[in-house]
């Protein structure tokens, strides 16, 4: 696995999609003064003897209860022990990597109070590949995201289970099998460890990246869609979109034409072509997909800024030996940011499947119904259609922003949250139900390609079609339909039908 130097403060997008990929954070040596000075800090405070939330009182509801010197280690494992209340299945690993990253990276901003020791406890399981076992559901993104990230920590005292490159183990026995020693929490440090929006964040984050990869592919898509129907490339002239200055219309409109540039189809229709416009599927593509662009670029803005900043309670300012407690693990901007994903999610499947369905209706595409060339006897693209549309629909029900509900909590004492962990957490499997849309579009679209022959695509989007031809093959009977969709479908999820039309530059989230 490859090594990334992981800068606390100031990490990019790209650091974090590297690391979801795969890539092994190691913190920049440059942050070690602040950590230790952090971790002095508190164990002055402690010194003074006087109450300070999180360090030598109760949690929560819990705060006015004073916790004698000689229980405060005590008290840091039982906070563990009792926040590790997730319920669901595991975390996808990749997810449980990246929110251990976030949390590294926020330790070591050096306003946490945890020592080098503790902090270099997480970086070791990240290179080992030691990754905790963590149920999905408890959180609701206020107080921190505190039963997800109590499992992660409950690892790292030796409570739980890992995977692991060997399988799934008891987290003593995975330590022992990679040379780690469970940690015993001092003063502040499980708190510390708590607290914060690294889940949440982590599956933003995640979907973020997913969804810049569905963006792609749609446009790839609906581009092959475009010629299959014999659409106009007019909609997309440039004039047409500085007139209304909206950054990712123009950007998409630029893509949607270049992928588009040189097609013998789309030249064959220029004279004679009675029509005057094609449907919204087709002509406002640039509108719709640079809408969606435009929000996923503000959500990428919000969660960079995030990942980037330290969310737990209280914060430790080393330089006059200060514990300050406020609301930073309050996780509103990653709720919204989350909500913003989800709803340009939603319209790129929804736009995806409108094509699909033009495609098959004769009406509308001029070719044979279902796109069979024996309708009747066969019916060709009928159901895949069907399953798209159901798969748009479930994701309108998932895209109701979750931002705007709460629940009091802690006695009340949490008495307005963030549901953060909901609204990130809904991301991927939204983003597979668009997914699979826009995979049953490619396999349509090639389809209806397939009718125009000998007249073929622009070079970039014949090289898509050669590739979806290489894994399915033309559709003249019916047959077992849905190998040939898990197949385009894995080409929209892997990201290589964006590679294959690699000769027009796709804009992107960082773009």
């Amino acid at each position: 696995m490859t090594e990334l130097i992981l800068k606390s403060g100031s990490a990019t997008l790209a650091d974090w999609r590297a690391i979801y990929r795969g890539a092994v954070p190691k913190l920049d040596d440059a942050c070690q003064p602040k950590i230790k000075a952090s971790a002095e800090a508190v164990a002055r405070i402690i010194a003074k003897g006087e109450p300070v939330y999180g360090i030598n009182t109760g949690f929560g509801k819990l705060a006015s209860v004073r916790i004698p010197a000689n229980d405060l280690e005590t008290l840091q494992r039982n906070i563990v022990l009792s926040h590790a209340a997730g319920v669901g299945e595991p975390m996808p690993a990749p997810v449980v990597r990246l929110m251990m990253a976030l949390k590294l990276a926020s330790l070591a901003q050096g306003a946490s109070g945890v020592r080098a020791e503790t902090i270099d406890l997480l970086q070791g399981m990240l290179a080992n590949d030691v990754i905790p076992v963590v149920p999905v559901q408890g959180s609701v993104g206020a107080s921190g995201d505190l039963a997800p990230l109590a499992h992660m920590t409950a690892v790292m005292i030796g409570v739980g289970e890992c995977f692991t490159p060997h399988g799934r183990f008891p987290a003593k026995v995975a330590f022992v099998s990679h040379g780690l020693e469970p940690v015993t929490l001092v003063a502040k440090e499980g708190l510390a460890l708590l607290n914060g929006t690294q889940f949440s964040t982590a599956f933003a984050l995640a979907g973020l990246f997913e969804a810049e990869t569905l963006y792609q592919s749609a446009l790839v898509a609906g581009a092959l869609s475009t010629d299959a129907a014999r659409g106009s490339d007019a909609p997309f002239d440039p004039r047409i979109h500085l007139l209304r200055k909206h950054r990712g219309q123009i950007e998409t409109a630029d893509a949607l034409r270049n992928l588009m540039a040189g097609s013998a189809i789309r030249e064959s229709h220029r004279v004679g072509d009675e029509r005057v416009q094609d449907p919204y599927c087709l002509r406002c593509q640039p509108q719709v997909m640079g809408a969606a662009l435009d929000v996923l670029r503000k959500a990428a803005d919000t969660l960079e800024t995030e990942a980037n900043g330290v969310t737990d309670n209280p914060l430790i300012f080393a330089e006059d030996d200060t514990a300050l407690s406020g609301g930073n693990f309050h996780a509103e901007p990653v709720a919204f940011a989350a909500d913003m994903i989800a709803l340009a999610v939603c319209e790129i499947g929804s736009l995806s499947e409108r094509r699909i369905a033009m495609l098959v209706d004769p009406a509308l595409s001029g070719m044979p119904a279902f796109l069979t060339p024996k309708p009747g006897l066969n019916s060709g693209f009928m159901i895949p259609q069907v399953t798209a549309a159901a798969l748009v629909s479930e994701n309108k029900q998932k895209a109701y922003p979750a931002s705007v509900d709460s629940i009091p909590t802690s006695a009340n004492q949490e008495d307005h949250v963030s549901m953060a962990a909901h609204a990130a957490r809904r991301l991927l499997g939204m983003i597979e139900n668009a997914t699979a849309v826009v995979g049953i579009e490619l396999l349509a679209a090639a389809q209806g390609c397939d009718f125009h022959a000998p007249l073929a695509s622009s070079e970039a989007l014949e090289t898509v079609r050669k590739l979806v031809r290489a894994e399915v093959p033309h559709l003249d009977n019916d047959r077992h339909f849905h190998p040939d969709m898990e197949k385009a479908i894995a080409l929209v999820r892997s990201g290589a039908a964006v590679k294959a039309a690699a000769a027009v530059a796709l804009p992107g989230i960082a773009s």
